[in-house]
């Protein structure tokens, strides 16, 4: 399974996933591959209708040149900020939930930080 969360101010959050079964076949993929992701992500602009603003971790796929191509592309409606690969201050404390990648994600984005 590959999915987004989507948030716009003023609307209700959205899910936008894709599932793939493997079955044992020939020849059949097990897993996504970059153009999957990039689907996924055409997928979402369609549906949401806006320009969009990825937080990615360092996942194999998300690091491809096809999927760098893809983004390079288009720019003008897609930005993407990649997770750094370990930061201490990011780590997730165990109390309170993943709020320190919420807090870099907002600074990134250039938005304001509350409580």
């Amino acid at each position: 399974m590959v999915g987004m969360a989507c948030w716009k101010p003023g609307q209700r959050s959205r899910l936008i996933y894709a599932i793939r079964e493997y079955r044992g076949r020939k020849d059949e993929p097990k897993g996504f591959g970059w153009h999957d992701f990039h689907d996924l992500v055409v997928r979402a602009r369609i549906q949401l209708g806006g320009p969009i603003m990825l937080v990615w971790d360092n996942v194999r796929l998300h690091l491809t040149s096809g999927m760098r191509e893809f983004i390079d592309a288009n720019a003008e409606w897609l930005t993407v900020f990649q997770l750094p690969t370990y930061a201490p201050d990011l780590a997730r404390p165990r109390a309170s939930g993943g709020v320190g990648r919420w807090v870099w994600c907002a600074k990134a984005w250039g938005g304001e930080v509350v409580g």
